[in-house]
């Protein structure tokens, strides 16, 4: 028999408390993802470039046999309780809201007959990866499998931005449950956020082993109480600016995917100065993207990991997102020997740091954050964490 992980015993021990037919579990593997290059744009309509990885979100459950939806969590407090076919507006305690967003989502194609009973748990800390996209994810898989409806995979990513966008009131794009929902083992996912279009990119002949080491910060914080929404905003505004300055009739809600590099070159010096600064980052993001396929698809990790450095840079200049913890963090594992690149993983609000990494930098990733992180963030000292993570498949049930 197989031995359990303490994150599986954790998510049997929380459906075991939600009320789960032990007999009947059915578990959701909903992995974190990492965006190596397409930093800030897929609210824009741009290309971008990611993975899932192994460490994921673990829902245990069982059908019940009416409507009603019971969960607990290893991480949060509280039980949560609804009808599955009439999902509230607002719900308590609040971590249960991507469960209700789920239904939400849902009840749109076909009216829900059966909820689930399960426990949630996680393999990693929150902030950084997209955990709450896996989560939405995971409760959709778990729904649907229930209801014994089928989905694909595109329509889960529809499906996931109602609970994010709609629901939640985050207005991100579709990058995350992308890459959670679409990930192959060994292959980069590369999308147009536009289009939906996705290829998976396999890679060099010659590629290093490698990692993705990624540094949880300790701090947390709900991106739709940052500037995540504002700097959203800020893009739309840029892009509004640019298709008026070149005579283009208005549009109901433009993006940066809407102008053509060639237009912000010549209608760009009209913009104010901080929008100008967003677009910029934009369009050379795209460049990056398309650079980092081509990287990828020769096995040239240095050049790969010095247009990721490049992207975290322009977050930090040209996006102007990042705390000065996460900032130094970034900069700091740029310097560490076996570390080809890092950026923020994720908005740069809060939460984590990725390196793509030799496989043994660990050790030296390690002592450059005990030398020089700590004593510039005391407070963060102690709660730190680095985890060297792997590509994976994307979600699925069991």
């Amino acid at each position: 028999m197989k031995t359990l992980s303490e994150t599986q015993e954790a998510a049997l021990t929380a459906a075991h408390s939600a009320g789960a037919d032990m007999e009947a579990i059915r578990w959701v593997y909903s992995p974190l993802r990492i965006c190596l290059l397409g930093a800030h744009v897929d609210h824009q309509g741009g290309d971008v470039l990611g993975t899932a990885i192994d460490r994921r979100i673990l829902l245990a459950f069982s059908p019940s046999p009416d409507a009603q939806v019971a969960l607990c969590s290893r991480d949060y407090e509280g039980r949560v309780c609804f009808s599955a076919d009439a999902p509230p507006a607002e719900l308590s305690p609040a971590w249960g809201r991507y469960a209700a967003g789920a239904a939400v989502a849902l009840n749109r194609r076909r009216p829900l007959a059966r909820g689930i009973q399960g426990g949630i748990a996680g393999e990693a800390p929150v902030g950084g990866l997209s955990s709450s996209a896996a989560v939405g994810v995971a409760y959709l898989l778990a729904l649907e499998h229930a209801n014994a409806l089928e989905v694909t995979p595109e329509e889960n990513i529809e499906l996931d931005r109602i609970i994010e966008n709609e629901y939640i009131g985050l207005k991100n794009g579709i990058l995350d449950q992308s890459m959670i929902l679409l990930s192959r083992k060994g292959a980069l996912t590369a999308m147009n956020c536009r289009s939906g279009e996705y290829t998976h990119i396999p890679p060099g002949n010659d590629l290093p082993e490698f990692r993705l080491a990624v540094v949880h910060s300790g701090i947390e914080q709900a991106l739709v109480s940052t500037g995540y929404n504002r700097r959203v905003a800020e893009c739309q505004e840029a892009a509004r600016l640019l298709l008026e300055a070149s005579g283009q009739p208005p549009r109901e809600r433009p993006v940066l995917g809407d102008v053509s590099p060639e237009l912000f070159a010549e209608y760009g010096h009209r913009l104010p100065a901080d929008l100008a600064k967003r677009a910029r980052h934009f369009f050379t993001e795209q460049e990056r993207t398309s650079e980092g396929r081509a990287a990828w698809a020769a096995g040239d990790l240095r050049r790969l990991g010095a247009l990721i450095a490049a992207s975290g840079e322009s977050s930090i200049t040209n996006y102007e997102c990042g705390t000065p913890a996460l900032i130094d963090l970034v900069r700091i594992l740029n310097g560490v020997p076996g570390v080809y690149g890092a950026r923020f993983s994720g908005a740069g609000f809060r939460g984590a740091c990725f390196a793509l990494a030799a496989p043994d930098a660990g050790p030296a990733i390690e002592e450059a954050l005990q030398r020089e992180f700590n004593p510039r963030h005391p407070e963060l000292a102690g709660r730190w964490h680095l985890d060297l993570c792997r590509p994976d498949e994307g979600a699925r049930v069991l």
